[in-house]
């Protein structure tokens, strides 16, 4: 970008031409934002993905990659697995443990900083810019930096102004484009996570098997996913139980007799899933993924979510980045909300649905799926991508109408709490719960 004096009022002129404007500016280079990248490159644009740290790096992340994970990814990636699943041990609360077992494979087990730079590489060989190390301060669409309304700027953290047609954020649950955009949450949890090396006796009793632990906190759960020498354990529970939420990973390491091995990683995370109403755009700015509290809030998978709406973004991106002015750029960006919201948001509301209820009645959950063949079935076409949950319980009458009979049984119990008002997505993660 150069800039000229012209005068004693020494007036900025920004001189732009088509070289150094990006169709397409993607922040951030996780399994949103690559796929958002890869989808803008194929259509012929130019595209620049921005990542703060190096490649590859570490991401806290079960990476249990389900059939609609599967389903998202650009044609011909091979997946990086380190175990493929075909059993699945059941626990409430340590209590009441069974293994149901697939001849089928139901999902295979990635570490993050594999997938993640498979993706970016996959993005780059279609066409697109990779600059990592490379922090974003902010972006503006009016100002000084702004040479005109068909532009947004990209201002990096060394003073670096990046200029683009369309910007997409995918910059993880504390997005600084996600809080330009303006997203909103009204869930945020906490997870808990420790990379345990195991020796091959115990790596070989766990691989093929995975544990799913429904915990002692309303909605909690934990996990032992296997990856070769290694095993991934976590929990998960609402923000605000930071301590119980520790004590709930150290209780449940010790009862898998996982506490004498020294974890390689032991780290936290926040996740947000974005409230009903929130935005998913602004003017030429877009979010996806994590940025934009896209998960599903029970389970809280989050992979499936960011490789579909980062998809998404980046074909809109292109859109957006032809519009010719702020009327058409705002249509493009309002379609964009509209395929998510007609997708990804319809599984958002089941997925509401039944957390709640599986925070009141898990033992009614794991009675169900470790008793009912249905609902084991159920469970096998969800994790292979036959059917998601959103439409198991819209064309299945006996599922929805338990689901409808349980909402009701729960409003009924329900006590009158003041409104709460939703969280807007912070910059900075709090350092008490990492």
């Amino acid at each position: 970008m150069e800039i000229e004096d012209h005068g004693r009022d020494r007036e900025r002129k920004h001189i732009v031409s088509s070289e150094n404007v990006w169709d397409v500016v993607v922040v951030g280079a996780g399994p949103a934002g690559a796929s958002a990248a890869y989808a803008a490159a194929v259509a012929g644009r130019r595209v620049l993905l921005l990542e703060k740290a190096g490649l590859p790096r570490y991401k806290t992340c079960g990476g249990g990659i389900i059939g609609p994970s599967r389903d998202a990814l650009p044609p011909g990636f091979e997946l990086p697995l380190k175990d493929r699943v075909h059993a699945v041990t059941f626990s409430l609360n340590g209590r009441f443990a069974r293994t149901r077992r697939s001849k089928r494979m139901l999902f295979g087990l990635v570490d993050r900083s594999d997938l993640d730079n498979e993706l970016v590489e996959h993005a780059r060989r279609a066409g697109a810019e990779v600059r990592t190390g490379t922090a974003v301060a902010r972006v503006e669409q009016h100002g000084a930096a702004v040479p005109d309304r068909r532009t947004v700027a990209v201002v990096l953290a060394d003073g670096e102004t990046v200029l683009a047609r369309a910007v997409v954020g995918a910059d993880g649950s504390a997005s600084r484009i996600g809080a330009h955009v303006g997203v909103r949450t009204d869930q945020v949890d906490l997870g808990l996570e420790a990379e345990i090396p195991v020796p091959p006796a115990v790596a070989e009793d766990w691989a093929g098997r995975v544990l799913i632990d429904w915990g002692p906190m309303p909605g909690s759960y934990g996990w032992v996913f296997p990856k070769g020498d290694r095993l991934t354990v976590g929990v998960i529970s609402a923000r605000g139980e930071g301590a119980a939420t520790k004590r709930y990973l150290d209780d449940f390491v010790a009862r898998m007799g996982l506490a004498g091995f020294e974890p390689a990683v032991s780290s936290g995370h926040l996740t947000r899933c974005r409230s009903e109403d929130s935005p998913l755009s602004r003017g030429r700015v877009i979010v996806c993924g994590d940025a934009a509290g896209l998960l599903e809030p029970w389970t809280r998978e989050g992979i499936s979510f960011a490789l579909r709406s980062g998809r998404l973004a980046g074909e809109w991106a292109v859109r957006i980045a032809e519009a010719n002015d702020a009327v058409d750029a705002r249509r493009q960006a309002l379609n964009y909300a509209f395929a998510i919201k007609a997708g990804l948001g319809v599984e958002m509301a089941v997925g509401r649905r039944m957390l709640a209820v599986f925070a009141r009645r898990p033992g009614l959950l794991h009675a169900a799926i470790t008793g009912l063949r249905p609902a084991w079935r159920a469970f096998t076409e969800i994790t292979r991508g036959a059917t998601t949950l959103a439409g198991i319980v819209q064309t299945n009458a006996v599922a929805r109408r338990a689901v409808e009979a349980l909402d009701r049984r729960q409003a009924a119990e329900r006590p009158e709490t003041p409104e709460k008002r939703p969280e807007p997505v912070a910059e900075e993660q709090p350092a008490s719960e990492r």
